[in-house]
């Protein structure tokens, strides 16, 4: 039986209820489950106790307000944008199985849309057929894929994907990396090689570090982002899976613990179901409003 999302519950919470302790208590329990943590739960549901009571808020959609404006506090969302005329480096992030290969195409396609010149690096040099699935998507767009043999060193991929766009005068390298199971030592000092590099051979303020998340996968996005943010500092996160049983409240515990801002909501499995996020259209996505 399929998970509701947070939406389906806080309708039902919702119904022909009175908003009392019980109400806020079953709302507390709606937000621990839809991703948002424990911690924000209780204080989103305090607060909203409280502003309801200053407000006067009586009916459904008064409660249903007042809640969208404390989360709108609480997510961040801003888009990259490659400068013009220098080497911009985007490097993807997240562990297997979150979409990441898939999202950097989808990623080079929105930004060719856009005027960019753009790069694929094949920056995953350990996952079986990792390079041939980038390439493959790179075939597809008609974007170029720079690869080197599988198991060499990573950044040597991202260096010379670098030096290419360099010589043509500027333009974007979107970068896959590994995402071997995110609290491993060795994977996070690669990481940190890796943007090493990215950083020497882009020019200032043009490395990007993208963080790509599940949106099915619970509370543990979370320790996710703080893995790789202790790693290598990350300046935006993209939400995958968007379409399927998504919640979504990962977003909001993101942009509160950590300050990391949402940039794209994939929603499909085509290239072009990326889209940069809107702080409003997602809060209300997410209350079902």
């Amino acid at each position: 039986m399929a998970k509701l999302t947070f939406a389906q519950k806080f309708k039902s919470i919702l119904s022909g209820r009175k908003f009392d302790e019980d109400f806020f208590d079953d709302l507390t329990d709606a937000l621990v489950e839809g991703d948002i943590g424990a911690k924000n739960a209780f204080e989103i549901s305090e607060r909203l106790q409280e502003n309801c009571k200053k407000s006067g808020a009586a009916g459904e959609d008064d409660v249903k307000n007042e809640l969208e404006k404390i989360l709108l506090e609480y997510l961040r969302t801003s888009t990259p944008e490659p400068q013009d005329g220098k080497t911009n480096v985007f490097l993807m992030l997240g562990v297997n199985g979150v979409g990441k290969t898939t999202t950097a195409a989808k990623l080079a396609r929105f930004y060719r849309e856009k005027g960019v010149n753009v790069t694929l690096a094949a920056a995953d040099t350990f996952r079986a057929a990792a390079e041939e699935q980038l390439q493959m998507h790179g075939d597809r767009l008609g974007i170029r894929v720079v690869a080197h043999q599988h198991g060499s060193d990573p950044s040597s991929v991202v260096f010379d994907a670098a030096d290419s766009i360099r010589a043509a005068g500027g333009g974007l390298v979107i970068a896959d990396t590994a995402g071997r199971l995110h609290n491993k030592e060795n994977l996070v000092k690669e990481l940190q090689k890796i943007e090493k590099i990215a950083s020497q051979k882009s020019d200032s303020e043009c490395c990007k570090k993208i963080l790509v998340i599940d949106s099915t996968t619970g509370q543990n996005a979370l320790r996710q982002a703080e893995v790789f943010n202790e790693a290598v500092k990350v300046d935006f996160v993209i939400l995958t899976k968007c379409d399927s049983t998504a919640k979504g409240g990962a977003a909001f515990a993101i942009g509160k613990e950590l300050g990391i801002p949402l940039a794209f909501v994939c929603n499909g499995e085509h290239y072009e179901n990326i889209a940069a996020a809107d702080a409003e259209d997602f809060t209300r996505g997410f209350l079902g409003k």
